[in-house]
């Protein structure tokens, strides 16, 4: 199987080079996303909590109970 760009990377050095900067590249996205996910679950426990405390204190689940 042919390479797609067989010029490219030729040399073991400068691919090295190129996956080692891509690889940064990802950690640091990743690390991002990382982020925002704690992000999301943080808001979604506080909706959670928030709904918790709405039902609890409802009269619709004092009159249930």
């Amino acid at each position: 199987m042919m390479p797609r760009h067989p010029d490219r990377h030729s040399d073991p050095d400068a691919a090295s080079v190129s996956l080692a900067a891509e690889a940064a590249l990802l950690e640091g996205r990743l690390s991002m996303l990382r982020e925002a996910i704690d992000t999301v679950d943080a808001r979604i426990e506080a909706v959670s909590d928030a709904l918790r405390q709405l039902r609890s204190t409802s009269p619709a689940s004092s009159e249930a109970g």
